[in-house]
């Protein structure tokens, strides 16, 4: 979605804190609806019993810190400095992530193959362990590392003066994360309601699959073996 970031940083003029401060804060909204970030959401709520939408809310806005912390200190010296990582550790970043990816949609797919999201009597749920909020917050810190955020941290590398620059980056990864905690929110009150919530066991294969592939094809991508849109 480079074309649409590209035109709202294009909003601000990049001296203007308030017109900056406006722009990086939808940047950071956008940027939790791009598809790594919907399908590591996806399955990291699926994979957990945490699917209520406090608790899911909960996993999602440590995720969104962990994404987040690492995203600011990533990008800190790029709008600052112009200090690029070398390309090949870009690369090996965003590899990560795909794998990442892969891995959540790996596990998902084993949970279900064990039976955990099928009723069971009294309409319990097999006893499960849930996902820390620190796992999660640990998920998004490697997330951040790579993929689609750099779109948005190049975009406010671009603004002139360097004060302003960072505290555009402040908001844009703040946004994000606090983007991030509504959408697992939603995620998990729809995994939740009464209709997905019976159907889960015959939609976990076919989420799991799907971002099994997603996360093979970013990977793939960002080593320049397939082609790469993000």
């Amino acid at each position: 979605m480079f074309g649409l970031d590209q035109h709202l940083a294009g909003l601000s003029d990049g001296t203007t804190l308030l017109l900056v401060a406006a722009v990086a804060c939808v940047l950071g909204l956008r940027h939790a609806t791009d598809p790594d970030h919907l399908a590591a959401v996806t399955t990291l709520i699926a994979g957990t019993r945490e699917r209520g939408s406090l608790l899911a809310g909960r996993l999602g806005l440590a995720w969104g810190a962990g994404h987040a912390t690492s995203l600011f200190a990533f990008g800190l010296p790029i709008v600052l400095f112009k200090a690029y990582l070398p390309e090949g550790v870009q690369r090996g970043a965003e590899t990560i992530v795909g794998l990442l990816i892969a891995a959540l949609a790996a596990w998902l797919l084993v949970r279900w193959r064990r039976g955990f999201f099928r009723a069971h009597p009294h309409g319990h749920e097999r006893a499960r362990r849930a996902r820390t909020p620190l796992q999660a917050f640990a998920i998004g810190l490697v997330h951040g590392m790579g993929g689609s955020a750099g779109v948005g941290v190049l975009l406010l590398a671009a603004i002139h003066d360097r004060l302003v620059a960072a505290a555009a980056l402040a908001v844009f990864a703040a946004c994000t994360a606090l983007s991030m905690a509504l959408l697992s929110t939603g995620v998990g009150l729809t995994l939740s309601s009464g209709a997905a919530g019976r159907s889960l066991h015959r939609v976990a294969p076919v989420l799991g699959l799907v971002s099994l592939a997603f996360g093979v094809w970013y990977s793939l991508g960002a080593l320049n073996v397939a082609p790469y849109a993000f």
